[in-house]
This record gives C-alpha cells, structure tokens and sequence, in this order.
C-alpha cells in the first residue's frame, strides 16, 4: 500500500490562504456594528501574520487558554454550567467582556451533563456525577480496550468503535455489542439479516437514548453557538475551531490507558505501530470535519503522551512522531493549521518536531523551555504559550508581570509568537489574569 501524507501538497499554500481569508472575513459571525467587524479582522490578522512567519504582526496576539475560568469568575459552578446554558452564557460573556483577549475561548469543552446522564458515560467522572459540583471533569483510566483486541481495531476501526469501545464506556448503549457488521450488506438477501437486530427491545432502548441525547446535544449546540456569535460578534475571532487527536492518545488515553500502552512498546510494538497507522486518516477527517463545521482554521489538537516525562526520545521517534507528523500533513494539505498543543514537556523533542512545513503549524507550549524552542521549532513555526498555570494561581501580581516580561522577552521577538497561558486557567486570581492581560497587552505592543 502507498504511504500517504509524507509530503505537503503543491496546492496546500492556495488552500491554505483561501482558509485564512474566510476566517479573517468573519463570514456569518453577526457583528454588533463595523467597528467591532473592524477589530476582528485586526486581531485575525495579527495571529495569520504570526503563523505564516511571512511577516511581524503590528503587535504579540494575546491569546490565553482561559479553561474553566470564566466559571470560577462569572461566579458559574461547572455543573451549572453544564446543566444550565444561560448561565454559561453569563460567563463567557463576562469573561471576554471584562478581559478583551485577542481570540475567543469557547465554552464547547463544556459539555451538556444531561447528555452524558443519557448515555450513562463510564469514561469520566463530572460535577455531580462523581465530583463536586465546582470541580471540573475527571478522566476515569482503564483498558477500555484488550491488549489481545488490536487486530480487530486494526481489521476494522469503525466496528470495534460501535461494536465493542462504546458498549463499554456509554453504559446506554451496551446493546450495540449486537449491532450488524455493516460492509457485507451488498446483495439484497442480506438486507433482512442487517435488520433484525433492531428489533430488540434493548437495542430500539439503546438507539432512543441516543436520539434524546441527539436532541439535547442540538439544543447545546444552539446555545452554544448564541454565546459565540455574541462575542465572536463583538470583535474577537475564535482561537480554534473543533479538535482532533495524535493517533497515538486515541489507543493510548481512550483505548489501552497509560499502563496498557507502556507495556505495549515493549510488548506490542507491531500492532501498536499498525493501530497508529490505521487511526491516521480518520483522525485527519476528524480535523477537517470539525473546522468545516465551524468554519475555522485551526484545529485544536492536545497531545497527551509524547512528552518528555512519559516515554524516551528513540520510543518518541518510533511510536508517537511518525503518525503525528502524518496527521499533521495531512491537515496542512487541506489548509488547515494544526494547533498542537504539547502538555508537559517537550524539551528532548524540540528537534524532532522542527520537521514539519513551514509557516503552517502553531506550537503551543506548556512546561517547554521557550528559549531553547524559539531558536528550534520557531524556525519553521509560530510558537504560544508557556505563561505558568501555577504562578497565576498562587504568584503575586508582580510575579506575574515579571513572568510575562520574562517570556514576551525571549519568544516575542522578530514574531512568531503569540502570548498564551501553558494550561487553561482555572485557579487562576482574577487579580493575576487582569495583570497579565494589561502587561502583555501594552508590553507586546512594543514588542515585533
């Protein structure tokens, strides 16, 4: 079989500029007067100049990951938030109101709890179903997935997925163990066979649960799109529009856990390599998917297990780089900017990850040395964040403004650059966000 998504296409910079010009247009975001359409196309602009490393923005996008915060702000709970959609609403709008970032954080994480009551989700714990009501989700680890269960991922990714990993995590939808193999039905005395099992009074149970969490998920989707059309509308364009993920976290997070998949680079390399392989292209979909629906252009893509702490530079280079690399073309080849965010540590990897297309990628850093990765990976990408979730949450204002000095100073220059925070803000003193909002706006000013 032909290896794909090795090379970027010869039509990825065309498609690419024909992405960033809709975006920046803001087509279909309802803005409140010209001066606010005015401003979102200043600030689109400001993040397509750092990205492209064609020229030095006016000024350092400032762009934070604001997480849970604008909850804790708003005075919101998560599981208000997550049961009630006009008090989301309150929030983020307050949030964006009083700290005016550069880009849009939307509230999409903050996913409908009456959903996941519906489907009855074993895969996380949330506020009130496992956690305090203030508290955020909590990721609940196991092998959702055999080591002995590769080859049927491998055979067919889409009937594992129905057939067996949601049977296990959606506690609705158990039934689905006896849902149809979908391929052979391709000659008519095969259409009966395909039927039958919906016939079952737990499988039209199990398919009811997951129309009424349809429905509930629509009327999410509206709110959601309400609070940010609101915004969006007051000038401020979204910082990433839908996700997808490394095919290594697939088998790694959701399928075989932390412990299942370290054993497998010793135990499995050949199926887990062939796993990654096979995922590839339906995480590229995934991307493309999700930014077609939200008409953006980057998608967010947070990367879980390739950090220093978790596996050796040679286990990074044979197990984790090569499909994300590919998931990586494969977006740019569509015009699209992966957003790879790098949670941890990425030290040891700051050489490796420099092969990859010019101009197209944002790194956005965590716990990375922003010295070390400006005069790396800032070669051929625009790199964020790095501001510390800790200092916000503990540190004193002027710590902060230090802090921010300190980073604007060795990543800011010569652009290439947008302010981030290294983690959502959740924790955060309002006090301490304010101050690093008015400090890199009026310090990134000065600094191209």
């Amino acid at each position: 079989m032909k290896e794909r998504f090795l090379e970027v296409s010869a039509d990825a910079d065309k498609k690419q500029e024909a992405r960033f010009a809709d975006w920046i247009a803001g087509k279909g975001v309802p803005f409140v007067n010209e001066s606010a359409e005015r401003a979102y196309q200043e600030r689109a602009t400001l993040m397509k100049d750092a990205i492209q490393l064609k020229k030095v923005p006016s000024r350092i996008p400032i762009c934070p990951s604001a997480g849970f915060f604008p909850m804790e702000y708003g005075g919101v709970s998560v599981y208000d938030a997550m049961y009630d959609y006009e008090a989301l609403g309150r929030a983020w709008d307050a949030y964006h109101r009083d700290f005016a970032p550069d880009a849009y954080s939307g509230p999409a994480t903050i996913v409908p709890g009456k959903v996941l009551d519906m489907l009855d989700l074993k895969l996380y714990q949330w506020p009130g179903h496992g956690v305090a009501k203030e508290r955020e989700y909590q990721f609940v680890e196991d092998e959702y997935m055999k080591g002995d269960e590769y080859q049927e991922l491998i055979d067919d990714p889409t009937g594992f997925f129905l057939n067996v990993y949601f049977p296990r995590i959606f506690g609705s939808l158990k039934p689905f163990e006896n849902f149809p193999l979908l391929p052979p039905v391709n000659e008519i005395p095969l259409v009966p066979p395909l039927s039958m099992p919906f016939a079952a009074p737990e499988m039209k149970a199990a398919l009811d649960s997951l129309c009424t969490a349809g429905e509930e998920s629509v009327r999410w989707r509206n709110a959601v799109r309400e609070i940010s059309g609101r915004n969006m509308g007051r000038g401020y364009p979204a910082f990433s529009g839908g996700m997808t993920k490394a095919p290594f976290d697939v088998v790694g997070d959701s399928l075989r856990g932390t412990k299942g998949v370290m054993l497998d680079m010793f135990r499995r390399k050949d199926e887990l390599k062939e796993a990654c392989e096979r995922l590839t292209p339906i995480m590229i979909k995934a991307g493309v998917a999700a930014c077609r629906a939200t008409g953006h252009i980057m998608p967010f893509i947070p990367l879980h297990k390739g950090a220093d702490g978790f596996m050796s530079q040679e286990q990074f280079k044979t197990f984790y780089w090569p499909t994300l690399r590919k998931l990586i073309v494969g977006l740019v080849n569509e015009g699209l900017v992966p957003q790879l965010f790098a949670e941890g540590a990425y030290n040891e990897r700051l050489e490796t990850i420099c092969d990859i297309p010019r101009g197209k990628v944002l790194w956005w850093f965590d716990r990375t040395d922003m010295k070390k990765a400006k005069e790396t990976v800032g070669r051929v990408a625009c790199i964020a964040g790095n501001l510390p979730l800790d200092l916000l949450c503990t540190g004193t204002v002027d710590q902060v403004t230090a802090k921010c000095k300190e980073l604007i100073d060795v990543a800011g220059k010569d652009g290439g650059f947008i302010f981030s925070t290294g983690a959502g803000m959740q924790g955060s003193k309002p006090e301490n966000v304010r101050a690093m909002m008015d400090f890199a706006k009026g310090y990134g000013g000065e600094k191209k």
